[in-house]
């Protein structure tokens, strides 16, 4: 059995910190992801897709939003698609479900909305899906599988969508509680979960597939994971296969001149064949004079944001060092000579809770007076 596990597409996810150039464009790699996903499962030779939960990201949404991804896996009709309510998109009364259900289907997608056992292929594995109906229970979804009748021989597939307590807290009374144990308790070949957006293996059974594309800074790159299983009782062959368009990252970096500005803005380019595919959340610390806080200005807050997909600055704790050059640059003499020095001296000053306003009036200083020189 040869199958492709896959969870928390999250489709519709609304990205509030971005424009909304820029949420358009992830939202559009979430829907590019299901044809990505589609493409890998038929090189690698698996007809089945198991989608354990969280396929929408809430339930508001648009028709055209709610359909897209079911279209999308119509026209991968030579795979067989198996899609499971998480919390994000639990099974709730008049919920999006039920309109999915109204609109109808394709023959190759079929959707899991009762905790039963149902053949895949030609019966050689059985799925044991456990759909959640609220976006948390105290119960754990997947405790009925121990008792679930398969046809002896066949393969004992687990779709699940929850936490297990090594991932989050150890109190068993925490939403949507999974046991660790349950591959071994419920003779479960593999159990496919959701929830948890970054790749885990729990057991020598059981994985979480993470998020084919990632939306926190605090995710590893998105993929899907290729499982293949000989036969009943056999240790599975787990392999993730990257599936992410964009590719988040955090950096921290410390600058005291313009090289260290160049070697910041080269990396960051390095990051990936194509910086526009980047969303990076920068924080900079350090001092830099009048003259290179102007360069980290063009270089780093103008060129490089505009060539990145989106990125988050945090440089509250990049200081101003001016330099008597920079002094000279501005007014070598005279009155403007002197409110300079007196700036200067007032962001110089630690205990000043004017500091960072007199460091902001020096930099505008010195830039209307680069403006004038040139």
């Amino acid at each position: 059995m040869r199958l492709i596990h896959t969870a928390d597409w999250q489709i519709g996810k609304v990205f509030r910190f971005v424009d909304d150039a820029t949420m358009s464009l992830l939202q559009e790699a979430r829907l590019e992801a299901i044809a990505t996903i589609g493409g890998l499962a038929q090189a690698h030779g698996a007809l089945t897709v198991l989608v354990a939960g969280d396929l929408y990201d809430h339930d508001g949404l648009s028709d055209r939003t709610l359909f897209q991804p079911v279209e999308r896996m119509r026209a991968l009709d030579a795979l067989s698609w198996h899609v499971m309510p998480g919390n994000h998109d639990a099974d709730r009364p008049n919920g999006l479900w039920d309109r999915i259900a109204r609109h109808g289907l394709p023959p190759n997608v079929r959707l899991h909305r009762e905790p039963e056992p149902c053949p895949l292929g030609e019966g050689e594995a059985w799925l044991l899906p456990a759909p959640l109906r609220r976006r948390q229970t105290l119960s754990d979804p997947t405790a009925w599988m121990g008792e679930a009748a398969t046809p002896a021989g066949a393969l004992r597939i687990g779709l699940a969508h929850g936490s297990v307590t090594r991932f989050g807290s150890a109190d068993r009374s925490q939403g949507n509680y999974i046991d660790p144990a349950r591959p071994k308790e419920a003779r479960l070949d593999y159990l496919a979960l959701g929830d948890w957006h970054g790749q885990r293996q729990i057991g020598p059974h059981c994985w979480y597939a993470g998020t084919p594309e990632p939306d926190d800074f605090d995710q590893e790159d998105g993929a899907v994971l290729l499982v293949e299983i000989a036969g009943v009782g056999a240790l599975p062959k787990v392999q993730p296969l990257p599936t992410a368009r964009h590719r988040w990252v955090r950096q921290r970096e410390t600058l005291h001149g313009a090289d260290d500005i160049a070697v910041l803005d080269a990396r960051i380019r390095a990051l990936a064949p194509d910086a526009a595919r980047l969303l990076v959340d920068l924080v900079v610390e350090g001092t830099l004079s009048l003259a290179d806080r102007a360069l980290f200005a063009q270089r780093i807050d103008r060129s490089l944001r505009a060539a990145l997909c989106h990125l988050k600055l945090d440089d509250e704790r990049l200081y101003l060092a001016p330099s008597p050059h920079d002094l000279d640059a501005i007014a070598r003499a005279g009155f403007v000579r002197a409110a300079a020095a007196r700036l200067k001296s007032l962001a110089d000053d630690e205990a000043n809770p004017e500091r960072e306003v007199a460091a902001e009036a020096l930099m505008r200083l010195f830039l209307e007076h680069q403006k004038l020189a040139s």
